[in-house]
């Protein structure tokens, strides 16, 4: 399968590289197609890396993640060209974060809208999966914790799109929770605050989160 990924933090180069190691295609976007960064990362991890603008990772992706920072989405996807998106999951692996007050951060998107949201608006043609946004991206693949695989919740507004999502969240060694449509993104961004601020007070972010059943 063909990989479109946008973003060049931690986040894209983690997920990138695990869609590698799976034995995907990858091809990492930045608004930059010489950005040294992706450069580095898909020399470091083969022939399956590869790298290119914003538009030439959404154009070469069957999926495509979403990895950029929250606040940059609508710069990056206009950039990109919402057609490039037409028919295809995109996942939304981002949250709306506001550091301009210092850490930790507040969401810049909260209450009547989200970030999930405003993609899905940008990205009319797609069908846009929130996931990977509860958790840092040391643990996004095969995560190990001594309570067992913790669950990623999910949410978005096609059946279709969360099943293959749900499909890739399994193997990447994760339980998978679906809360429904896109606008649940709401609450999914507010538990990545809670994620950051249980990690900013107690000083450590070897933490991930579990729906516990009975």
């Amino acid at each position: 399968m063909k990989i479109g990924v946008l973003g060049t933090g931690e986040v894209g180069k983690t997920l990138g590289g695990a869609f590698v190691a799976l034995g995907h295609e990858v091809k990492m976007g930045s608004r930059d197609a010489r950005n040294e960064k992706a450069i580095a990362w898909a020399k470091e991890l083969g022939p399956k890396a590869s790298v290119g603008t914003f538009a030439d990772a959404a154009s070469f992706g069957e999926i495509i993640v979403l990895a950029t920072q929250g606040v940059a989405n609508d710069a990056a996807l206009r950039s990109a060209g919402a057609d490039r998106f037409r028919g295809k999951v995109v996942i939304d692996a981002t949250n709306p974060l506001d550091n301009s007050k210092g850490f930790p951060p507040t969401l810049a998107v909260a209450g009547t809208d989200s970030g999930g949201e405003q993609v899905q608006r940008l990205l009319p043609g797609a069908e846009v999966v929130k996931a990977f946004n509860t958790v840092g991206s040391a643990h996004m693949f095969r995560p190990s914790f001594p309570g067992g695989p913790p669950d990623m919740f999910i949410c978005g507004n096609s059946d279709g799109a969360k099943k293959k999502v749900a499909g890739i969240l399994e193997q990447f060694g994760w339980g998978v929770i679906d809360v429904g449509g896109i606008q649940a993104s709401r609450y999914l961004e507010a538990m990545c605050m809670v994620w950051v601020l249980y990690g900013a007070r107690t000083d450590t972010w070897n933490h991930a989160l579990k729906l516990l059943r009975k």
